[in-house]
């Protein structure tokens, strides 16, 4: 991702705390609020008050929790409307993705985490087939961690804050969120939510003050850090988090291929693009920025991706039909058209889209771009480029798709589009990223119960599904001893122990004739053994 808490608002995160922070509409640039802002000195502190909330809370059962959270949900449902206009003004993105690609899969996943969550959090029995141990029963019980920190972005506001905490919450955990400098309004809004649901006052909080105050947090005694943000500031991230012996998850940039063989639907692979390359203006970490189309199709490919492409509705985002809003701020603007500039310059064709001007608003747009003619020499296609833009390169074979695929620091999602859903899976099983689509791209973002999360420079751990639940937890092993019998391995030490040992190992693993023998030798001993652990002193 390309920007992030810490760099996003870097035209805040490095001076002095004014006292508030004001959160501008990026299409017209209108206020749309102010929060207050701290100071980093200031975050260890609100770490400690949520500490101090957070242990009656973890008190609770799992089943407790997860009514909180569906209250949540049903919360949202009611503030529907009034959530997605804050998420077109102070975001950006098309108020139909306010609705579908932040709002419903909020919902969904907050009932899921629900309904699920008891039953994930549940102790997990462990068996001892062993014959050693027997006597003994063992089960894995999953502990709070204590407070989590979630560092959000500003491209995905708010289902992915949203459900980092809810994950959180039900495991028992308290909250300090630091939402992006660009959409504060949106962070205050989510504690709201949860706080009306029943959430004790206190046990989320939120924090802001630009790149330092995620810093402090990512310092603080905070038990473990959820980032979604840039590649460098992640890394500092991680290596804070290594440091301080604690955990973090880290969901970073994002070069997502897309490779669309000779036997795919044209048509259907092509509308998949648009929606993949295009959707919140391509600020999309797992958004398809390269696509790779077999020669045999890659020319009627491309003209349906660009005609496609053509159809969408750039300009006002607050109207249903607008498929590309503004692009979130000026910084995000420039860095795009530096990218598509240089390639262009170095031979790169652009087929349609571009910089626009949209009457009545001062903002920033991209009409939806489609490059052919690149290289993996240029920047555009190794920088992630997060916005309305994506390339097409012709490959001959699937063999030269996959390397070119492969050929990325990122690793976050990619797809295959073909009709031969077995040659679709062998190539996917090739390509090195956390998650492949067949005839699809990213949908299970929407999905909670399907784990996210990347490999390579893409990031570390995993967000959703049962696997997220496990990075909110702490894992703590609990056995139980019947005490009927000494354990054989205790002391005394002596050659009637080695000589059980040794005839056991034969017993238990051994073949055919090793058994026979492990018994031949080992009955004496055996029996001296079983007397010595049976014995009772009492």
């Amino acid at each position: 991702m390309s920007s992030d808490t810490a760099s996003a608002a870097s035209t805040t995160a490095d001076k002095p705390s004014t006292g508030t922070l004001e959160s501008l509409n990026p299409a017209t640039g209108d206020p749309v609020g102010e929060v207050t802002t701290i100071t980093s000195d200031q975050v260890q502190g609100i770490v400690d008050e949520v500490a101090a909330v957070q242990p009656a809370w973890a008190q609770l059962s799992a089943a407790d929790r997860a009514g909180y959270i569906e209250r949540t949900a049903a919360i949202l449902l009611e503030r529907l409307d009034d959530i997605a206009r804050l998420l077109t003004a102070e975001q950006g993105k098309p108020i139909s993705e306010s609705y579908t690609m932040e709002l419903l899969p909020s919902i969904d996943a907050l009932r899921w985490i629900a309904r699920e969550g008891p039953k994930i959090l549940k102790d997990e029995k462990v068996s001892f087939p062993q014959a050693l141990f027997k006597t003994k029963s063992s089960k894995i019980r999953f502990q709070p961690i204590g407070v989590v920190g979630v560092i959000a972005p500003w491209n995905y506001p708010w289902t992915i804050p949203i459900q980092e905490i809810a994950i959180a919450l039900i495991c028992g955990n308290g909250i300090v969120l630091k939402p992006a400098s660009l959409t504060p309004l949106l962070g205050e809004e989510i504690q709201r939510a949860f706080e009306d649901a029943g959430v004790p006052q206190g046990l989320i909080r939120t924090v802001h003050g630009g790149g330092r105050i995620g810093d402090a947090l990512t310092k603080s005694s905070a038990g473990k850090i959820f980032f979604t943000g840039s590649v460098p500031v992640g890394y500092k991230v991680g290596e804070e988090c290594a440091r301080l012996m604690k955990g973090c998850v880290l969901e970073l940039g994002g070069k997502d291929p897309m490779i669309v063989l000779e036997d795919a639907k044209l048509d259907f692979a092509a509308a998949g693009a648009v929606w993949g390359s295009f959707a919140n203006a391509g600020q999309t970490c797992a958004g398809i920025e390269r696509i790779y189309a077999r020669n045999e199709i890659a020319d009627r490919f491309t003209a349906h991706l660009v005609r496609g492409a053509g159809e969408l509705k750039v300009g006002d985002p607050t109207e249903v039909d607008t498929a590309i809003g503004p692009m979130v701020s000026g910084d995000q603007y420039d860095l795009v058209c530096e990218l598509v500039d240089d390639a262009i310059a170095n031979g790169a064709e652009r087929l349609c889209g571009g910089p626009v001007e949209v009457d009545g608003f001062p903002g920033k747009f991209i009409a939806p771009t489609v490059l052919t003619g690149v290289n993996h020499d240029m920047r555009i296609m190794k920088e992630e480029i997060f916005g309305p833009v994506v390339t097409v390169m012709k490959v001959s074979s699937d063999e030269e798709a996959l390397e070119l695929a492969n050929d990325s620091e990122f690793g976050l999602g990619a797809s295959v589009w073909t009709g031969d859903r077995q040659r679709g899976e062998r190539i996917g099983d090739q390509i090195e990223t956390g998650m492949v689509w067949i005839n699809d791209h990213m949908f299970t973002h929407g999905a909670c119960q399907c784990a996210w999360g990347g490999v390579k420079d893409s990031g570390l751990g995993h967000s959703h599904s049962r696997f997220g639940f496990y990075e909110c937890v702490e894992l703590k092993l609990i056995t139980y001893e019947r005490g009927l019998a000494r354990n054989f391995w205790w002391h005394p030490y002596d050659q009637t122990l080695s000589d059980a040992v040794r005839s056991s190992a034969k017993l238990l693993y051994g073949k055919g004739g090793e058994r026979i023998e492990g018994l031949k030798n080992g009955a004496a001993p055996l029996l001296k053994v079983s007397r010595r652990v049976m014995r009772r002193d009492d």
